[in-house]
């Protein structure tokens, strides 16, 4: 799908770096004190760190605050998410600070304020022709499918609204994605699904993915 357009070419990354430039010297004391209680409640490493598809596929490091204890059984192995959450990690992820962190990658030019969310590494051969061209532009730190149900949307109805975005970006788009965000995350709507801690995996048989890799 070819993307084109001044802003989608050049506007959309220069507004990127003074936004979340400017955001992350606003929100310096608020990522601070969040990477304070996050060592102090939840040890280290402070945060959490995943290879996601950006822009064509290529690989990224994904950084957000981590939510969740590093907890094993005595075969070696990760307990269950809802062994391992914590109040604090459940308070970060209703409120998005977890994801504040992305403003890194957003000036690294790794991702964009507003996109489809990068999502897992292992979804890639999963996708049909269509669904791959969500990875046209950069992944967003928020998107169209974002702040129109998050996830309490089915895949199918996510990738749509993803494709949607690709071909119609636009300065107006973006702009009113930012401010419905902003409202969602004062609100808390939209973060997860009744009755489950994640979304679920992007595949009927698998078990629902960690909230930290959604």
């Amino acid at each position: 799908m070819k993307v084109s357009g001044f802003y989608s070419r050049y506007g959309k990354r220069f507004l990127d770096v003074i936004i979340a430039g400017a955001a992350l010297s606003i929100l310096s004391p608020v990522l601070a004190l969040t990477a304070a209680l996050v060592r102090w409640k939840l040890g280290s490493p402070i945060l959490f760190k995943q290879l996601r598809p950006g822009r064509y596929g290529a690989p990224f490091v994904l950084l957000k605050f981590r939510t969740m204890l590093d907890q094993y059984d005595a075969g070696g192995h990760l307990l269950p998410d809802l062994k391992r959450q914590t109040s604090i990690g459940n308070f970060l992820r209703r409120s998005s600070l977890d994801e504040l962190p992305e403003l890194l990658n957003v000036i690294r030019g790794e991702m964009s304020l507003v996109g489809p969310r990068p999502l897992l590494i292992k979804y890639l051969p999963r996708y049909t022709p269509e669904q791959m061209c969500r990875h046209d532009v950069l992944p967003g730190i928020t998107g169209w499918a974002q702040v129109n149900g998050r996830n309490l949307i089915s895949w199918e109805e996510k990738f749509r609204l993803d494709l949607w975005y690709v071909r119609h970006c636009s300065l107006r788009l973006d702009s009113k994605i930012l401010f419905q965000t902003l409202r969602k995350v004062l609100e808390r709507e939209g973060i997860s699904a009744p009755a489950e801690f994640s979304s679920r995996e992007f595949n009927p048989d698998a078990e629902p993915v960690s909230p930290e890799q959604a």
